[in-house]
């Protein structure tokens, strides 16, 4: 197996604030893997708090031989090759397991959600994400949500109860907010989750540091919401400790390596009966995709991620009035668009 890369750089149609400063570019890197005559493309997308660049994705990539395996019949010990390699670039790695699962697709002739054990008429609605900005900015974010019916809300600073009374007053759409670890007192945190009860909040996202459990463990006692980790549930192994602080997790590919661990982290939050979010980060139509195909598995999906750039590179996943809709292309179902990989 072949495996080459390309970076890439997405831009952001409006810049939006959010809890930590400005952002308005993303590092992305897109791996592809050729066999038998076949390319399957994966991604790897960088926001910063994951530690992860252009150059440490290319040196870790430098790092896997992919020509020791044979085929693709077993991408768990593909992926438990890659993974011992290093113990972060959890990006960089993932970009490996989804170009693994978009090839084994087009070698078997199959979508990837059928590889998965996926039934597409069970997919969610995608929320759509309002970032942190001004009253005016909000509304227009609003606006531009457009069909979709359900929003996500990012919160974490020392405005949220302004934005949320923002949001209400122009739109009567349930929406799910997203703290960031924002939070630092555990009594305000609790007024808030009930003030949003009244909103038709369904969920709230990570209040507090990941560190801090003891306020979440507090917290979720006396919540009328459910509380989902992201921060603080990464990898596989997050999930017994989170199972004790949270009411359900948020699934990210770019976390946790890939879809071979996500399906894994799926069975195992649904023995312990946690709720499911499957998310993004700010990723282009090849990692949501990808992404997408666990969906009908999980109670909530937050992949908008696409339609918040200006510069898609693939074609692949599509809402119909913000239902997920899978391709039934083959692999992940994700097309480079003209010009990527020239």
């Amino acid at each position: 197996m072949k495996l080459t890369w390309k970076p890439y750089t997405l831009q952001f149609k409006h810049p939006f604030r959010i809890a930590h400063g400005v952002r308005t570019t993303t590092p992305v890197l897109f791996t592809c893997i050729e066999y038998d005559g076949c390319i399957g493309y994966g991604e790897a997308s960088m926001p910063p708090y994951l530690g992860e660049t252009h150059e440490t994705a290319i040196a870790f990539l430098q790092k896997v031989n992919l020509k020791r395996f044979n085929g693709l019949q077993d991408i768990g010990a593909i992926m438990e090759y890659v993974d011992q390699l290093e113990n972060k670039n959890t990006a960089a790695k993932a970009s490996i397991d989804i170009a693994l699962h978009d090839l084994k697709g087009k070698l078997e002739g199959k979508p990837v959600y059928k590889i998965l054990g996926a039934d597409p008429s069970l997919t969610p609605y995608s929320s759509f994400t309002i970032g942190m900005d001004s009253e005016d900015g909000i509304r227009q974010k609003v606006i531009e949500s457009g069909d979709f019916p359900i929003l996500k809300i990012k919160l974490g600073g020392s405005e949220d109860m302004k934005i949320l009374e923002t949001v209400r007053a122009c739109t009567s759409k349930p929406f799910s907010v997203d703290v960031n670890e924002g939070w630092k007192d555990r009594e305000q945190a609790l007024d808030f989750i009930y003030r949003m009860k009244e909103m038709n909040v369904s969920f709230v996202e990570q209040p507090f540091e990941r560190s801090n459990t003891e306020d979440q463990a507090w917290l979720k006692a006396r919540s009328p919401l459910p509380l989902i980790a992201d921060e603080s549930c990464r990898r596989f192994e997050d999930i017994e400790s989170c199972r004790h602080f949270f009411h359900g997790i948020n699934i990210k590919l770019m976390k946790c390596t890939g879809l071979f661990e996500a399906k894994r982290m799926v069975v195992e939050a649904k023995k312990h009966q946690l709720l499911l979010l499957i998310g993004c980060m700010s990723e282009t139509s090849c990692a949501v995709s990808a992404a997408a195909s666990l969906t009908p598995f999980a109670n909530w999906a937050d992949l908008d991620g696409p339609l918040l750039i200006s510069n898609d590179a693939f074609d692949g996943i599509y809402f119909e009035k913000g239902k997920i809709r899978l391709s039934e292309g083959l692999g992940i179902g994700a097309i480079p668009r003209v010009g990527v990989f020239v």
